[in-house]
């Protein structure tokens, strides 16, 4: 049974076995080096544009965000950017919404709250875009090495920089995310203990799902890791969260979130919290809309947020 998986010997094994689908990877051992490019203060927000060094290939420009005056540890959303074709925005659509986001920016919206806010250009991506993702993917996979997988280590890499800083509460991270940015939020989750929350917004349904009507076909290359539908199903790996709070928001009409898919996901996820005793940890909630966010989903993940960070 699938709820088995969230079994605490189990899911190391498990999470071990999902990080080695990821491909070649670098070493990740102590704290990732940062550089400190420009700070300012802009609506209330202090603003420390980064460049951090995860993974010894290739600078990461990040931000990172805090209510200006804000003193002591605070509590972390490590902010995953969407895809969306804007390959020139990454970083960027924390302070400024992609079109299917609302307004005001997460990264107004979460320190509006309290949070300290972490967001990292990906691979292919803001001021990491000098190549296509095309480009990246096919020479990364003649180098023995998976794109996605070397996003998700940049994320992991993100969490181990952001908990060693003086101002991060390391026991209060969270993660969040739109679309390609939801997926990753799951993803990191799945495989980093230390994140206490996850809200993810239109990205996760099952893979069977994606297969059965052609969905799969909308999500970009980045998304495909080599031989994973042999030995995980989204559910398996979104089980590795399990008992930590999750939240899942779905559009009812989004083409990349099949209906049978969100069905299939909150059936197996529901039966792995009711098996821990957790079912107010786990929540699926739908919207009739396609890829977009609405003003209910803005308020419920803050919400959930609010209760579980």
């Amino acid at each position: 049974m699938t709820w088995e998986l969230a079994d605490p010997g189990k899911q190391k094994a498990r999470r071990e076995a999902l990080y080695a689908l990821l491909g070649k990877l670098p070493e990740r051992r102590g704290v990732p080096e940062a550089r400190t490019v420009d700070s300012s203060v802009e609506g209330g927000i202090k603003i420390e544009k980064l460049i951090l060094d995860l993974n010894g290939l290739e600078p990461v420009p990040a931000y990172f965000l805090k209510p200006a005056g804000a003193e002591g540890r605070l509590p972390l959303v490590i902010y995953n950017h969407s895809h969306g074709g804007y390959y020139d925005v990454g970083k960027e659509e924390v302070l400024r919404s992609a079109p299917y986001l609302l307004k005001p920016a997460y990264g107004e919206a979460l320190t509006a709250e309290g949070y300290a806010v972490l967001c990292i250009d990906h691979w292919a991506f803001g001021e990491r875009s000098t190549r296509t993702e095309r480009q990246i993917f096919k020479e990364m996979l003649w180098r023995g090495r998976v794109m996605w997988g070397m996003m998700v280590f940049d994320s992991l890499r993100a969490v181990d920089y952001a908990a060693s800083r003086p101002d991060v509460d390391p026991e209060r991270i969270a993660t969040l995310g739109m679309s390609m940015g939801s997926t990753m939020a799951w993803w990191l989750a799945a495989l980093e203990p230390r994140i206490r929350a996850v809200v993810d917004i239109c990205s996760l349904s099952e893979y069977d799902a994606l297969l059965e009507t052609g969905a799969y076909d909308g999500h970009n290359l980045y998304y495909f890791v080599p031989g994973l539908l042999e030995h995980f199903r989204a559910a398996e790996i979104n089980a590795l969260i399990a008992p930590r709070p999750h939240l899942s928001l779905a559009g009812e009409h989004d083409k990349l979130t099949p209906v049978q898919g969100l069905d299939s996901i909150e059936r197996d996820m529901r039966e792995i919290y009711r098996a821990l005793g957790a079912e107010d940890r786990w929540r699926q909630l739908r919207f009739p809309v396609g890829h977009e966010e609405t003003e209910e989903m803005r308020r419920e993940a803050l919400a959930f947020l609010r209760k579980w960070l």
